[in-house]
């Protein structure tokens, strides 16, 4: 009776493995296939399970021309995912009560912002987690991307896009024409502005402060803000892929292509290392394997390792609705639906796209299951590639 028992517990095992590996052989099916029809150089991916990378895989290139393969340590710039690091530093010191989310932004700052049309109403840090704060995207910020790390600070950016007769103020705008908290609009220059705040109040550079934070207590030894800080010698190398469908928006950033000027149909090309001065809206700069212990952190209720970043009330507030009209908003993060091979799932995360990358990060906090993706190209269908990864690790739940 008892081999009969071991037998079939080690037959059960090898059954849950067949079955795990096949899950992940048809992730390997499918991103290759991604890959192939979206020109694709390199894909990176990983599954963060109870507090740890459980699975991980480089595809492809993470540099054409050096024939680099594309590799969980390589670095790369993770567009507005980068806005979870910049909360996570907001909400650092809202714990400690030194920041009010629903204190005017002038409060923290030594010059005024105010939207022009709505002068009598404040900003606040709330409306900027929530998107509602009526600063938008205007003509200055796409004209700020170039070559390299900022030659503008922060404070200087921000004060020449936001306040009257500044450098960047284009007649305002940078401003809606609906008041702070009247409507959701996403915007990036609110996460420069939320990113100064945090510099103001901590009274130290805005990069240091989360080097020193949220860096280095999670062990993200090889992650950083601006390009001298990390080693661009490991960077996974951004790509534009022309078609005639997006030849003409691509040669509108010509800056970024320093060494080319043809933008041929049908080639790739590769996009210099850029920066811009707004970067607490996306310029974190990491690897897949050192961005999955900031996951593992989360799902940890904020502690990874004993260091903590956030307590665990904090991060139901930040997973939590916070909009009426768009429950789909929490602070800064965010739910969306993917489809899995066991149906649909609602999501927690955010994603990231800029010149040459495309990054998601999304995760059930029931289960502490969550997804990472990198890929040196920008690319449709990503969202089905997510719901694939995530279903091979969560299973049938």
């Amino acid at each position: 009776m008892r081999r009969i028992l071991i037998h079939l517990l080690l037959l059960t095992c090898y059954v849950t493995q067949a079955s795990a590996q096949s899950a992940y052989d048809s992730v390997d099916i499918a991103v290759k296939k991604f890959m192939n029809d979206q020109n694709i150089p390199g894909f990176a991916a990983g599954i963060v399970k109870n507090g740890k990378l459980t699975w991980s895989k480089g595809y492809g290139q993470a540099d054409i021309a050096h024939n680099k393969a594309m590799s969980i340590d390589g670095i790369m710039n993770i567009g507005s995912v980068s806005k979870t690091f910049t909360t996570t530093a907001a909400m650092q010191l809202w714990e400690k009560g030194l920041i009010d989310l629903d204190a005017d932004v002038n409060t923290y700052l030594d010059f005024k912002i105010r939207n022009p049309k709505y002068p009598d109403k404040p900003i606040t840090i709330f409306q900027i987690l929530t998107h509602t704060s009526s600063i938008i995207d205007g003509k200055a910020y796409s004209e700020s991307y170039a070559c390299g790390d900022p030659g503008l600070s922060l404070n200087d950016w921000i004060r020449g896009a936001l306040t009257p007769g500044g450098t960047f103020y284009n007649d305002g705008n940078s401003f809606g024409d609906w008041a702070p908290g009247d409507k959701r609009t996403y915007s990036n220059v609110a996460f420069g502005l939320l990113g100064l705040i945090v510099e103001k109040v901590a009274k130290q550079p805005f990069n240091l402060y989360c080097r020193e934070h949220i860096f280095q207590p999670l062990g993200m030894k090889h992650t950083g803000w601006m390009l001298s800080e990390v080693d661009t010698g490991n960077y996974i190398r951004p790509y534009a892929y022309i078609t005639e469908g997006n030849r003409k928006e691509y040669m509108t950033y010509a800056r970024l292509f320093p060494n080319e000027t043809a933008f041929k149909v049908g080639t790739f090309i590769p996009v210099c290392l850029y920066s811009f001065p707004n970067y607490p809206d996306g310029l974190v700069r990491t690897s897949v394997r050192e961005i999955s212990f900031y996951l593992a952190a989360l799902l940890n209720g904020g502690e990874l390792n004993g260091k903590r970043i956030l307590k665990q009330a904090t991060i139901e507030k930040m997973f939590s609705p916070q909009l009426k009209d768009y429950t789909a908003q929490g602070l800064t993060w965010r739910t969306s639906e993917f489809e899995t091979p066991y149906g649909k799932v609602k999501l927690w995360g955010h994603s990231g796209l800029d010149p040459g990358i495309q990054t998601f990060l999304f995760f059930n906090p029931a289960n502490k299951t969550g997804v990472i993706t990198f890929q040196n190209n920008p690319a449709d269908g990503i969202q089905a590639i997510v719901g694939k990864i995530y279903g091979a690790a969560a299973g049938k739940e």
